[in-house]
């Protein structure tokens, strides 16, 4: 994996925010400009009741002029 200095962990347990995970992940993207994203994971869990969707996003935040 390249090197990244910042993570982002989008999760949902219930049904309808599982299905909404991709764009919730499409709107911070949207509004973080400046990221290069250098890896993603996806990752589910489940146990008798709830199923657990996960997105970790691993990016390198622009260097900041200061």
């Amino acid at each position: 994996m390249a090197t990244y200095n910042a993570v982002k962990v989008f999760s949902a347990t219930k049904a309808k925010e599982r299905e909404d995970l991709g764009n919730q992940v499409t709107i911070w993207l949207r509004e973080t400009p400046g990221v290069e994203i250098v890896d993603t994971e996806v990752r589910q869990s489940s146990d008798n009741e709830f199923h657990c969707l996960t997105i970790i996003v691993f990016y390198r935040e622009a260097q900041r002029q200061e």
